[in-house]
């Protein structure tokens, strides 16, 4: 029998290993890959449970691939990963922006630079064990949908794919709760059944993404302002902050501030009541239809403006490489670089990136240059 082989690749986790679990019972051709992304060189990082691709969670994949009788690889992609997420990442903050790394990851990283050692492999598919559906319909186009298991949803960060990259994606793990993995993972006696799942970003296990990123730039330090341009403090640099924060503006008492704008030209940083936060429409850059091209006229349907947003109804207005999104209802804290995913019903029809509503914060800029 002529089996078709796919790559999963396997972090060392309970999803990804019953990802390659279900397609090896399925008469795949499974090779696992564990992608070697990032070594944590301080003294004080071994064995942190959540480090990126520590030497635990290698074992981990390779004692599944044993179990399961599979051939197990670690690919050493640190280049790429340095240069696609860990660049990008401290580069975001440094503009005044919010990154979300694991859509970086995805775009780059899994269903491009894997995918395409898959092929050398002559493999005709990846797989992942992300939470989501992939189906094809009558004519041969492929669909995102969401998870079964709406707790693990994770159709989000899978946006930015192509109908290329779609063809040769298996997300099996999708069709199922977690409950239902880690029993999965219990009968086929797995090792990781019960390993606990990282809550954090995977080159950050201290959680602390501050002191990261600081590590890596030289901070300008600026001024902390209000809506009508009054100097309320001073700060190091606007990469410790996000939209939406309240915490370390050096205010006390009073009613509450919260950061509504950066302005990272002129080291800015904007801040105002909680209803400044409620936005009534976005702009998003860089869109991508998982459907291959954008609807000809304007869609009504729901968003996400973040991984852990409830959806919101709007209207997408598309424009090429860009959209306007218009909300049925306001949204708080609208952050630029995080993503807005759009969505009808069960099904993923695609996203882009938010922009930074820049007519807000610039008469702020000319009352200040004009002190």
């Amino acid at each position: 029998m002529n089996q078709k082989r796919v790559v999963v690749a396997m972090s060392g986790g309970v999803d990804s290993s019953v990802t390659a679990l279900l397609l090896h019972s399925a008469g795949y051709d499974v090779v696992g890959v564990t992608l070697r992304l990032y070594t944590d060189e301080r003294t004080d990082a071994m064995g942190r449970a959540n480090r990126c691709c520590g030497v635990e969670d290698v074992e981990d994949a390779r004692r599944v691939c044993q179990v399961l009788g599979l051939k197990h690889y670690v690919i050493n992609a640190e280049k790429e990963f340095d240069e696609h997420v860990i660049n990008y990442f401290v580069s975001e903050y440094e503009r005044g922006r919010t990154p979300h790394p694991c859509i970086a990851c995805n775009d780059r990283i899994k269903f491009d630079f894997l995918l395409k050692r898959a092929f050398v492999w002559d493999a005709e598919y990846v797989a992942t064990g992300h939470y989501a559906r992939r189906t094809t319909d009558a004519h041969g186009a492929s669909h995102i949908l969401k998870a079964v298991d709406p707790r693990k949803d994770q159709s989000y960060v899978l946006f930015g794919l192509t109908q290329a990259q779609l063809a040769h994606t298996l997300l099996p793990v999708g069709d199922y709760t977690k409950d239902q993995i880690r029993a999965f993972a219990r009968q086929a006696g797995l090792p990781v059944a019960d390993k606990p799942d990282s809550q954090e970003i995977c080159f950050i296990p201290t959680g602390d993404y501050r002191q990261f990123v600081a590590q890596r730039v030289t901070p300008k330090p600026g001024l902390i302002v209000d809506t009508d341009g009054k100097v309320i403090g001073q700060h190091q640099g606007i990469e410790a902050f996000t939209i939406g924060q309240r915490r370390g503006l050096g205010s006390a008492g009073g009613t509450p501030r919260y950061v509504i704008a950066l302005h990272p030209e002129d080291a800015l940083v904007v801040v105002g009541p909680e209803e400044a936060l409620s936005q009534p429409s976005l702009t998003i850059s860089r869109v991508n239809w998982l459907a291959g091209t954008q609807p000809a006229q304007p869609i009504q349907c729901t968003v996400k403006i973040r991984y852990k947003a409830s959806e919101a109804p709007a209207l997408v207005t598309p424009h090429g490489d860009t959209a306007e999104v218009q909300f049925e209802h306001p949204q708080r804290a609208v952050t630029p670089g995080q993503a807005c995913v759009f969505y009808r019903g069960q099904e993923l029809l695609g996203g882009g990136f938010i922009e930074a509503p820049r007519a807000a914060v610039t008469p702020l800029v000319i009352a200040l240059a004009a002190r």
